[in-house]
């Protein structure tokens, strides 16, 4: 829609970047080209306004392959009008000078030769394939589209130029997909199942393996805790090999000990004797001096003591007798001395 304003018994129009307008008044051309922007008078003005931007044009249709499978080719043409001039002097682009609305639907005239143009060289060409080659060879089908609009006189002759043409996909029929895709579903899911029992293989293989590597730790552990147990027996046999040596060692050390000592005690008790011996006989010896010495003095002392009893008077002897014999006799508390007694002992005394 194109922006009029209004000014009393005028109007204003103007343009965008991207249509092409024209103006006539009284049979001669005012104001042509892209962009415009003019004053005109609505009673004798005649306005044409043709957008020449791309347009894309979606396509939707059927067709029937050589097998007699119906298909569906979506495609989309893109398209621009190239000669606005020519265009707008073949088809109805005119507006209307009041409100600036379109008094015709040009494009979709456009639209419909596009479509009617680019669905015959598509049926022409699915017609003799098959549909497996329809489904997979969708470049030709693109290719034909494109040569057809291409080469269409009937669009240079409005002014319209293709710019591509691309079809999306050429698909069957639902029932007829689904059973095309069987195959390739069964395909997948054989390869899933392949994958999946090469995978459990894989699984398997690996549990094998680390019930290989178990065991053989298992094995190494055992191998190792014999040595182990061999070694240990070996170090406890060797400890009580030199625990023994050690106590053979110490006995013969205390046993050349004991010896020694004996000896020793042996050799002091013998100079002890020996000692012991000189002592007594030194002793004995002396005793036996001594013992002599006093026998001399003792007899000297009787033969010093005889020689002065000698000399002496009987009387003094007698006394000196009766003072030795009262020195040994007993302790005497009452005396009663008689005649009888009294003459006795004065007559022993006088013998």
């Amino acid at each position: 829609m194109t922006d009029v304003t209004r000014r009393l018994f005028l109007r204003h129009l103007r343009g965008a970047p991207t249509t092409w307008v024209r103006h006539h008044a009284r049979g001669r051309v005012r104001h042509e080209g892209i962009g415009q922007s003019f004053w005109y008078r609505p009673l004798v003005a005649v306005l044409s306004e043709v957008p020449v931007d791309d347009r894309e044009l979606p396509l939707l249709f059927h067709a029937r392959t050589s097998d007699f499978a119906d298909v569906t080719v979506q495609a989309t043409v893109t398209y621009r009008i190239a000669d606005p001039a020519l265009a707008a002097s073949r088809l109805d682009f005119s507006i209307d000078p009041h409100r600036g609305v379109a008094r015709a639907r040009p494009l979709d005239q456009v639209a419909t030769l596009l479509a009617e143009l680019a669905q015959q060289p598509a049926l022409d060409l699915l017609a003799r394939v098959p549909l497996a080659e329809a489904l997979t060879d969708i470049a030709a089908v693109r290719e034909a589209v494109s040569a057809a609009l291409r080469d269409e006189a009937r669009l240079a002759d409005i002014g319209v130029s293709v710019g591509s043409a691309r079809v999306v996909a050429v698909r069957p029929e639902p029932e007829l997909e689904r059973a095309l895709q069987t195959p390739t579903r069964e395909a997948v899911q054989v390869e899933a199942d392949r994958a999946t029992y090469a995978r459990r293989a894989q699984a398997v293989e690996q549990e094998r393996g680390i019930a290989e590597n178990e065991l053989q730790n298992k094995i190494e552990l055992a191998r190792r805790e014999q040595q182990l147990v061999e070694q240990r027996g070996a170090n406890a046999r060797r400890k009580v090999e030199l625990e023994a040596d050690a106590e053979l060692a110490v006995a013969q050390g205390k046993a050349e000990r004991e010896k020694v000592a004996n000896a020793a005690a042996a050799d002091r008790a013998r100079v002890l004797a020996a000692a012991e011996a000189e002592k007594d006989r030194v002793l004995a010896g002396a005793k036996a001096d001594g013992v002599r010495v006093v026998g001399l003095a003792e007899a000297e002392a009787e033969t010093a003591k005889l020689a002065a009893y000698r000399d002496l008077p009987p009387a003094v002897l007698q006394a000196l007798a009766l003072r030795e014999v009262a020195g040994q006799l007993p302790e005497i508390g009452q005396l009663t001395v008689t005649p009888d007694v009294l003459t006795g002992l004065l007559g022993r005394l006088a013998r």
